[in-house]
């Protein structure tokens, strides 16, 4: 009997990725912009919270948007109207951004005058945890309306994540979200993630989260 001939097509796809990673490291350090690549489920307040940031940052970082959708451009026009270059990567089906996507967008964004560059990944708590898309800082949104176990649930997305931005923190009172619970969860898996609760809508949080980044810039 012939020996079974057996080929790990997930590690094969990683592996390559990796090597893609390591190429976004280079050019961010050439260029001299941070990368941040921001996760979440659907619905968890990421373009409204990236919008807040871009309007907080505009006028001190030159910031440049990468945005994926399986479909749509809606969330692109509404990062392209605060004056940023912005990039559309549309995926068709697939449920993540992968690194030679962001090669390929960086290809199309002035990466010599911007000191800020912000992926907004697909809607998913399962694939784009396990892309590294050489980020600066790989970071996730949790809002209160999904509930205080998903570090239970997810525990990959919490574990790959430098910051943990709890969004929607003005709807506390109308939800059973347990923040400590959450927080003690997160830093099992995690023990040096850090986490800023806010609301974008209401503004509540949103200076120490800007300070934060701030200061991750410019440490770079």
């Amino acid at each position: 009997m012939e020996e079974l001939t057996y080929i790990d097509l997930k590690q094969c796809i990683l592996a390559d990725n990796d090597q893609q990673a390591d190429a976004i490291r280079s050019l961010s350090r050439e260029k001299g912009f941070f990368l941040w690549n921001i996760m979440s489920s659907p619905g968890a307040g990421k373009t409204t919270f990236i919008l807040d940031v871009i309007r907080r940052l505009k006028d001190r970082f030159r910031i440049g948007v990468i945005e994926g959708d399986i479909e749509s451009t809606i969330d692109a026009q509404k990062m392209q109207a605060l004056g940023v270059p912005t990039v559309q990567l549309r995926t068709g089906g697939d449920c993540h951004l992968d690194a030679p996507m962001i090669l390929k967008a960086l290809e199309s964004l002035p990466t010599d005058n911007l000191d800020l560059v912000i992926i907004e990944n697909i809607g998913n708590l399962v694939c784009p945890a396990e892309f590294d898309l050489g980020a600066d800082l790989p970071s996730m949104l949790l809002s209160v309306p999904e509930g205080d176990d998903k570090a239970v649930k997810y525990p990959l997305m919490f574990s790959v994540c430098r910051a943990l931005v709890v969004t929607k923190v003005d709807t506390l009172p109308y939800f059973d979200f347990d923040m400590e619970a959450l927080r003690r969860n997160a830093r099992i898996l995690n023990a040096g993630i850090d986490i800023f609760p806010l609301s974008a809508k209401t503004g509540e949080g949103m200076e120490a989260f800007i300070n934060y980044l701030i200061q991750q810039i410019n440490s770079k």
